[in-house]
């Protein structure tokens, strides 16, 4: 058997890899609809610049991000909106994965 991480053959009995220390065995699970884009970075550019509509930039939504750059963010609901939908976890980026807390 081989480690999924480094590729250094391991014992088929072993638990963890003596090369790098990574869990052997069933391989980590990983959500595929998640987004690259980091949860905290999105969340902090809402509320700190929100009305601009700069964490809709920074998930690849150009156009929306244009509409509350105009709009001041609708006079502040739609970035309070935003702030929540970030906050729980159902932001999605440009090609429509969630932006979620991986921490």
């Amino acid at each position: 058997m081989f480690c999924s991480n480094c590729g250094a053959e391991v014992n088929d009995n072993a638990v963890v890899c003596v090369k790098c220390g990574c869990a052997v065995g069933t391989p980590a699970t990983v959500d595929v609809n998640a987004s690259g884009k980091d949860w905290i970075v999105t969340l902090l550019l809402c509320f700190f610049l929100g009305q601009f509509g700069i964490h809709r930039f920074y998930a690849g939504k150009t156009g929306t991000g244009i509409l509350q750059l105009i709009t001041l963010g609708c006079c502040g609901i739609w970035t309070l909106i935003d702030f929540i939908i970030i906050a729980v976890g159902n932001f999605t980026d440009a090609e429509g994965k969630r932006i979620v807390n991986k921490g």
